[in-house]
């Protein structure tokens, strides 16, 4: 059962994306939407695999595998840079790049739980 909650979930998350992806910065040529997406899902990756304790392990994978999974993509970042890579836009490429693993890097350590020492 817990592979269709997954698949529910990867549903959802897929649909999300795209919404995202539609609604928010569709018309620039830097892939504001797809960086919004991958650094959100990045702090929420590590919001709920460190803080949220009321939850129940399968309902974490549900949610951190099918619902992060399909709504952040890292297919999606590559594609978007080899794009800005043949239009000429090099820099607008590294950029990109530079932000989307650094940024996901800071995003996952804002959601990820310290610990506090006394």
């Amino acid at each position: 059962m817990i592979y269709f909650y997954i698949g529910l979930a990867g549903f959802l998350g897929a649909i999300s994306r795209y919404l995202v992806g539609t609604v928010f910065l569709s018309d620039s040529i830097f892939p504001f939407a797809t960086l919004l997406i991958n650094l959100v899902g990045c702090y929420a990756l590590a919001y709920l695999t460190s803080r949220v304790f009321f939850l129940s392990s399968q309902l974490k994978t549900v949610i951190g595998t099918g619902f992060l999974g399909a709504f952040t993509t890292f297919s999606a970042l590559s594609v978007e840079t080899v794009k800005l890579f043949e239009h000429g836009k090099i820099s607008m490429a590294l950029l990109y790049i530079v932000v989307s693993i650094v940024g996901g890097i800071l995003m996952s350590n804002l959601g990820w739980k310290k610990e506090v020492s006394e």
